[in-house]
């Protein structure tokens, strides 16, 4: 591959990326300032999320969220110093993963987009609590059957929604815990495998509405301002960027909306942002696993330890000599 040419999509993965430990890597970084600053402005041992919390605490929404964006704030941070000349075509994120995505070109501070997550994070794990939903995975098939199907269930009455659209062979679902009963059997009659999610919400669907009124009111008192290069949005798929009023509007639009990811990623390498390369920032490598699926002929790297941060300054240092 020769970066020279390379022009990069940076991905910031979502809720569901989080792991005990995350942050250890990171604890004697000068870039762990990022976290003491973010948990000053929210309020919370944000720290205490990276080093020491167990997997049960770190899969409560609004710990998962907060604590995998900071993680992601820092590794960013990281690849800007050690990368200053990043050829940045566009960014994107995962649900999640979009405030990221946000922040890298530069629509967001990011001390304003933690306050955002937190208050994001706290109000969807809330309307989990009133309304008992879960989500699965449709593993096999494709996007549009796997749309059909839950179509074809809300026809019936049945409350199940797609949430994620993955890319080839992968859908996920979210609906209530009845829904998803049913769905998983009428599934299974029409040659999909059904993995279920162990999250108590579910999220990107109608059942999340009581979180957009919380959201918009956060957003109320955030400066947005004009991307410095494109983002590619979860709800459509497409590139916006200069207008801070439609990054609003798309940020409460995505709690309940799919996550439009395998047309998203299409953007990324596609004439509207023309990325050669995709290097996804935050722990894990899922993103770039579904990117392999989606454009197989497209690199994608994951960067998420120091280590791997001097790695890939080092393959772009020496692509300049």
């Amino acid at each position: 591959m020769d970066q020279r040419a390379d022009r990069i999509a940076l991905m910031f993965p979502g809720q569901g990326a989080q792991r005990p430990g995350m942050g250890l890597p990171w604890l004697d970084s000068p870039h762990w300032r990022v976290v003491d600053a973010i948990s000053q402005r929210v309020g919370r041992d944000v720290g205490a999320l990276l080093i020491d919390a167990d997997a049960e605490t770190l899969r409560r929404t609004d710990n998962a969220q907060l604590a995998t964006f900071t993680l992601e704030m820092v590794i960013l941070q990281a690849v800007r110093l050690a990368v200053p000349e990043l050829p940045v075509a566009a960014c994107a994120g995962h649900s999640l993963g979009e405030y990221g995505a946000l922040v890298a070109a530069g629509v967001l501070k990011i001390e304003d987009a933690a306050v955002v997550v937190a208050a994001r994070g706290s109000a969807m794990a809330d309307a989990a609590r009133a309304v008992d939903g879960t989500m699965a995975v449709l593993i096999g098939g494709d996007i549009e059957s796997a749309v059909r199907l839950t179509q074809g269930l809300r026809a019936d009455g049945v409350q199940v929604w797609p949430a994620n659209l993955n890319g080839p062979a992968q859908t996920v679902v979210s609906g209530t815990r009845d829904g998803i009963d049913v769905l998983t059997d009428r599934a299974g009659q029409e040659g999909f495998r059904v993995t279920r999610i162990p999250v108590g919400g579910a999220f990107h669907s109608p059942l999340m509405q009581s979180a957009q009124q919380r959201l918009a009111a956060a957003l109320d008192g955030i400066a947005l301002r004009s991307a410095r290069v494109p983002v590619v949005a979860n709800v459509d798929g497409q590139v916006h960027g200069g207008d801070p009023v439609e990054w609003q509007q798309l940020m409460v639009r995505q709690v309940v909306e799919p996550v439009q990811w395998d047309r998203t990623v299409r953007t990324l390498v596609g004439p509207a942002c023309g990325a050669t390369a995709l290097v996804e920032l935050g722990p894990g490598a899922v993103l770039g696993g579904l990117a392999r699926r989606i454009v197989p002929g497209v690199p994608a790297a994951a960067v998420g330890t120091p280590e791997q941060v001097a790695a890939l300054a080092e393959r772009f240092t020496a692509a300049a000599v």
